[in-house]
């Protein structure tokens, strides 16, 4: 069985978690999320 995982729902489902954990860290995870969008958009990776 194959299972495609895309790079951008994983680091947001992530994220989403991370913020529900850990309320303080939204700063932070919404900085790193745009940053990662941003290099994979800017460099047309399709992880």
């Amino acid at each position: 069985m194959n299972i495609h995982v895309s790079l951008g729902p994983l680091v947001s489902l992530i994220a989403g978690i991370l913020i529900l954990v850990m309320p303080r860290l939204l700063n932070f995870i919404v900085a790193v999320y745009l940053i990662v969008i941003g290099l994979i958009g800017l460099f047309n990776l399709h992880v």
